[in-house]
């Protein structure tokens, strides 16, 4: 909690605790005996000031009191803390009314009815003490709790990106070192398109969310790069539908559908990919469709199912309750249908 909230609490509570030792004045339910020479309000002042010893002594102390293991030994603590504070009260009230006050002599003397209603007011001063240092103590924990979950998943989802990105990189680097092998044309324009996906996953995808059509122009230059490899005209069906304009999403969300359907996609078909997106006011939809062979669905290693759990899970955590994942394949097709609510 701000500590200026924490002083607003403390301000409150002293308002709060004043007013009521003047609400009998307010209601003029006083003894006309007792408002001579300003006698109440003398007794609220002197009654709130001590008030705040006791207050801020078990305020600050209490925390320390019951951090001991052997809880009896806590108890006693707390019972020669309240003792001192009595202590301290009644010199200072009896030297208020003596000096400032100027009570009769007679009524000068210290019985046990004024010590048990200083004790009366040390326990319930220390009661409001340790609720409002429970509350303030709650806040700053529930606190520390979020920012401690939000380093977590921050920690996590930079290293399910961490999982991600290398695996990219190495299939891109692969298709240009084949590329520049065969001495091909096409070498410049597939290095053009891995300086610009370099330089979306070095400076832009490294913030929470990016602009949609920056997302877009990297899955395109991903695709273009692959499709120099497959060198198989149509092969690859992609259709943006809707406005991206201000438009934001999580970086290097979509890829990983992508790249999956390139790595195990069968080539018989055309289109063998079908890459759908639509953009609407306050959703957006994704899908990514591509065949296979039937002994392919038997060959795909591990990194697949590691894959998607790294999407599933960064998922959960950037759009928690917000988006929809629907995994689907037979014998032919593998189906992906996201759904993210923005």
């Amino acid at each position: 909690m701000k500590k200026k909230y924490k002083i607003l609490i403390h301000i409150v509570y002293w308002i709060y605790i004043i007013n009521q030792g003047l609400f009998p004045f307010y209601i003029n339910k006083l003894d006309a005996a007792y408002l001579e020479n300003f006698r109440y309000l003398k007794d609220v002042s002197i009654t709130t000031f001590l008030n705040l010893i006791s207050f801020y002594s078990i305020y600050f102390s209490f925390p320390y009191l019951i951090k001991y293991k052997f809880k009896p030994l806590s108890i006693v603590a707390i019972l020669v803390l309240v003792i001192v504070i009595l202590g301290i009260r009644l010199p200072l009230d009896f030297a208020f009314w003596k000096y400032i006050g100027h009570l009769p002599q007679k009524e000068l003397v210290i019985q046990s009815e004024w010590v048990w209603n200083e004790l009366r007011l040390i326990i319930i001063t220390g009661i409001y003490a340790v609720l409002i240092r429970f509350m303030i103590d709650w806040f700053d924990s529930q606190k520390l709790k979020d920012e401690l979950i939000n380093q977590r998943q921050s920690s996590e989802l930079a290293l399910l990106r961490s999982q991600v990105n290398p695996h990219f990189l190495f299939n891109t680097l692969n298709n240009i070192y084949s590329l520049v092998y065969k001495k091909s044309e096409e070498a410049p324009a597939a290095v053009m398109k891995l300086s610009s996906i370099m330089r979306y996953m070095l400076y832009d995808a490294n913030g929470d969310s990016v602009q949609l059509e920056k997302e877009i122009d990297y899955l395109r230059s991903f695709i273009e790069l692959q499709k120099l490899r497959i060198n198989l005209n149509g092969f690859v069906e992609l259709a943006i539908e809707g406005e991206t304009e201000n438009r934001t999403i999580a970086p290097m969300l979509l890829i990983p559908f992508v790249e999956n359907a390139f790595k195990h996609g069968g080539k018989t078909h055309t289109p063998g990919i079908m890459i759908h997106m639509k953009i609407e006011p306050t959703k957006i939809l994704f899908e990514v469709a591509n065949y296979f062979k039937q002994n392919m669905l038997a060959q795909k290693d591990e990194s697949v199912g590691i894959g998607l759990q790294n999407i599933k899970r960064r998922l959960e955590l950037l759009y928690p309750a917000k988006h929809m994942l629907l995994i689907t394949e037979d014998d032919v097709m593998f189906r992906v249908k996201l759904e993210i609510n923005t």
